[in-house]
């Protein structure tokens, strides 16, 4: 387990509706330090919050974000774009862009940290998916979110030997700038985070936080037509 009490923590994508609350809610569970990471970092009220410019889709910039934030315990990889809603009507360059960032770029932070939660004695890693991560139901997004869950578990077992905690974060639809042109029922961001900080600190390996995710996680056994009924109506 994770305790966030006196931990330096980086959050990826912190001017983002899930972003702004990692980092508030990490500091009110007494964070040390809190990287507040975006490709133009806003300001923060609060001295305890350092913002830092990074763009998850370039080496470089990740490379110096890691020599910068030297002393980071947890690592939030929360950064994401939408986009290519359909495969086959979106170009390739759409999807690809939708897993430079989705895909690439939590790989690209999440091997340039390895190395610094090792040295700082394990920490975690938290990788923000998706409901979407087991249902296919938004083109390259999904398919996005479903591959960094793929690299998620790898990461999972590379990282035990370390000590590093390695958490997946499936929640269904957020009320936050991505989707706020969905005319759908949402979940609260400060809920979502706080119960991701909750698996977090309790040790856990995944973080379930609706029951959207939590049914579609038990149906994932079942018939594909479960998961997708139009398959059955298509038949």
């Amino acid at each position: 387990m994770t305790k966030m009490d006196g931990a330096t923590v980086l959050v990826t994508g912190a001017n983002g509706g899930l972003g702004r609350e990692f980092v508030s809610q990490a500091l009110a569970r007494g964070a040390a330090r809190v990287y507040a990471t975006a490709r133009t970092p806003q300001a923060w009220d609060d001295p305890r919050v350092v913002p830092l410019e990074l763009d998850v889709t370039d080496d470089a910039s990740v490379r110096a974000a890691a020599d910068r934030a030297a002393d980071v315990t947890v690592v939030v990889n929360n950064a994401g774009v939408g986009g290519a809603r359909s495969l086959l009507s979106s170009t390739v360059e759409e999807v690809e862009d939708v897993f430079a960032t989705n895909v690439f770029g939590a790989l690209r932070v999440a091997k340039q940290f390895a190395p610094v939660l090792a040295r700082n004695g394990g920490g975690a890693l938290v990788d923000v998916l998706s409901v979407l991560s087991w249902l296919a139901l938004s083109g390259g997004y999904s398919a996005s979110k479903a591959a960094l869950w793929s690299i998620t578990n790898s990461l999972r077992l590379d990282l035990a030997p370390q000590g590093t905690q390695v958490v997946g974060a499936h929640l269904g639809y957020t009320d936050t700038p991505l989707i706020a042109g969905l005319d759908v029922e949402k979940n609260d961001p400060a809920e979502v985070v706080a119960a991701i900080w909750d698996a977090t600190e309790a040790g856990a390996r995944e973080a379930l936080v609706d029951d959207v995710s939590r049914q579609v996680r038990s149906a994932l056994a079942g018939p594909l037509e479960v998961l997708y009924p139009q398959l059955s109506e298509a038949s």
